[in-house]
């Protein structure tokens, strides 16, 4: 049957209004509606008080998280939102500033030095993205509000009564639920920021009040990022190779504060922003930040002649073990995306170089016994890398041919990494046998783990090259490990992590993840890695037959079927007792099945929990359960 074609002209053009962009696709504004999503409103928000800070019109900061979790309120003693009527729209400049793309002080250079926020789309898509947002501003010793709704104004501009003393802005908010799948703010994300934020704006106090937690913070860091740089080795519990930290920092227009220390650890780690705004994906600034540090330690080596005979040193080498701090302040940031996530000025990256590399040679001229020290942890770094990469050499020359590097327990699908091919990491034997039979051979994979997986993040390269299971992992993807990772080569589609329903069985997708995270996350990058959701529970309620991947899923289809037949509940020892036809219904039908995409919404916190929970400090994990323990109100064991 034959479907007439639709007519297509101008009436056809939708052309969006006011906020209402903001309201139709949020995702362009604030990234996504997750959990990442719903905090970057707190952030617009205290981004704009920041300004104020960077710009030496507010010394204070503070913000509170309601009792109900999920109301924020951004305060500051600033010089407050402009009130005043606009001459061309009419408008007061407050109400233009929260309801209008586009409007803002911070286009002209008068206004703002350097700021976080040069759009101005912050406040307004906060507004958008509202239930209800009420704004206070005092100016002139007057408060005025004025109360707002989904991005529309709900009361006027009102002068309040009373004699105001000092200046400033308060904006409280209220996350919309038909926007956002979940409201209620995570107290801790939010506090974390506002350290970082204590941090790269030395000498500005920031409070937080966390009323559901019933706790009050106040940050205070004279010293800035060096002061973080110490926070921050700390938590990875990084033993550093010299006593006092490298700092550059320069004051002129055009801002930049770098600071770092060497230590043991085996990879590098670098914290970067722009003008106080996180840019998890780097940029330029940080490109010129590694060049910088390269070159001055080349140069170095070099002037000094230091490189033992036989070793070539890397790039990789001279970063290896490094912690840094970079933040710089500019004033036409140009960034990736509204989400600010990564810096794209090209000057950015010869200021940051010329500065570091200038500063570097000459503190390392000055310091003699700190500059022998690091050059004998980039050499251990160089023979170590060496090492690593002949024992690589060893296992792929033990396969021979490219057929012959596939091991054998790999049971291998037909299209061979074209189109929709699978591979499917399976926790044990038995369970692998049960997936092997229940699978679709023609795109579906199956590679099954003997044992316990090595946890990597506390083992040596040559201890992690030299496991047999994960010889395997890195032979039957086929496109490397590390830096020599090539996307080009995978041998299949997605890789799925599958295991046990249970405690163990989590532990051991925690090991995997671990593993992926650290030497193969060019993978999670790619959207290439997932986890399955395997069913704990099996509920009988008359001839109905139910699957439940945890006791809350038990629960809600027990609720959700109270009063009929009463249930008969089965609960899995593991895959390996499942009937491969079970294993495909519930788990590896592609029609069927619940799969979880490996997505990191923020790198500095995923490189502290697996630094916390996987590291060989045990102290971070008896902290982590000591401080849940009351919210365990069933362990399984």
């Amino acid at each position: 049957m034959s479907v007439a074609p639709k007519e297509y002209n101008a009436k056809n053009i939708t052309a969006l209004e006011g906020l209402e962009p903001v309201r139709k696709r949020p995702g362009m504004y604030i990234g996504g509606v997750g959990s990442a999503g719903l905090h970057h409103l707190i952030w617009e928000i205290v981004d704009n008080s920041v300004d104020e800070a960077m710009n030496g019109h507010a010394s204070e900061i503070t913000v509170t998280l309601h009792k109900d979790g999920e109301t924020v309120s951004v305060s500051d003693n600033g010089r407050g939102i402009p009130v005043d009527k606009h001459p061309k729209t009419k408008k007061s400049a407050l109400e233009m500033v929260l309801t209008v793309l586009h409007a803002g002080g911070k286009f002209e250079g008068d206004n703002y030095k350097t700021s976080g926020g040069l759009h101005g789309v912050g406040a307004s898509v906060v507004n958008a993205l509202s239930k209800e947002l009420v704004a206070i501003v005092k100016r002139d010793g007057v408060q005025y509000r004025m109360a707002f709704s989904r991005g529309q104004a709900t009361s006027k501009l009102q002068k309040l009564r009373g004699t105001i003393r000092g200046t400033g802005t308060s904006i409280t908010f209220t996350p919309d639920p038909t926007i956002f799948p979940r409201t209620t703010f995570n107290g801790d994300t939010i506090k974390q920021r506002l350290e970082t934020a204590s941090f790269l704006h030395r000498g500005v106090k920031v409070t937080y009040i966390d009323e559901v937690a019933k706790t009050r913070d106040t940050f205070l860091h004279e010293n800035g990022i060096v002061d973080y740089l110490g926070k921050v080795i700390k938590e990875r519990e990084a033993r550093t190779i010299h006593e006092a930290p490298f700092t550059y920092r320069v004051d002129d227009e055009d801002r930049v504060e770098v600071t770092l220390q060497w230590t043991e650890s085996t990879d590098e780690h670098v914290r970067s922003y722009v003008n106080g705004i996180p840019t998890g994906s780097g940029g330029t600034h940080e490109n010129g930040f590694r060049g910088g540090v390269v070159k001055a330690v080349r140069n170095h080596v070099d002037t000094h002649s230091l490189t033992p005979r036989g070793v070539k040193i890397t790039h990789e080498d001279i970063r290896e073990g490094l912690i840094a701090i970079v933040s710089i302040f500019v004033a036409e940031p140009q960034f990736q995306g509204q989400t600010k996530d990564r810096l794209n000025n090209p000057e950015a990256h010869g200021l940051v170089e010329s500065g570091v590399r200038s500063a570097m040679e000459q503190w390392l001229n000055n310091n003699p016994s700190v500059a022998d020290a690091v050059i004998a942890r980039i050499v251990a770094a160089a023979r170590a890398r060496a090492a690593s990469r002949a024992a690589s050499e060893a296992v792929s020359r033990k396969g021979g041919s490219k057929r012959t590097l596939l091991p054998g327990k790999l049971s291998d699908c037909v299209s061979g990494g074209k189109g929709k091919s699978e591979l499917f990491i399976v926790e044990g034997d038995s369970a692998g046998g049960s997936a092997k039979q229940g699978r679709d051979r023609n795109c579906q994979a199956i590679l099954p783990l003997r044992g316990k997986v090595l946890n990597t993040e506390s083992a040596t390269l040559k201890k992690i090259l030299d496991n047999k299971e994960i010889q395997d992992m890195i032979a039957s993807l086929g496109c490397g490990i590390g830096p020599s990772l090539n996307l080009a080569n995978l041998r299949y589609d997605r890789i799925i992590l599958l295991a046990d329903a249970d405690s163990d069985g989590h532990h051991i997708t925690t090991l995997l993840l671990t593993f992926f995270y650290r030497h193969m996350p060019a993978l999670i990058a790619d959207g290439r890695l997932f986890i399955a959701v395997p069913p704990l529970y099996r509920i009988d309620i008359g001839k109905e037959t139910f699957w439940a991947a945890d006791e809350e899923d038990r629960e809600r289809i027990l609720a959700e079927h109270n009063g009929r037949a009463n249930p008969e509940i089965t609960r899995f020892k593991g895959l390996g007792e499942m009937m491969p036809k079970v294993l495909w219904n519930t788990t590896l039908d592609p029609t069927k099945r619940t799969l979880l995409k490996v997505e990191i919404d923020d790198h500095l916190e995923t490189d502290r929990t697996i630094s916390d929970l996987m590291g060989r400090d045990a102290s971070a994990r008896f902290r982590f359960i000591m401080e849940r323990a009351e919210d365990a109100s069933e362990i399984d064991v």
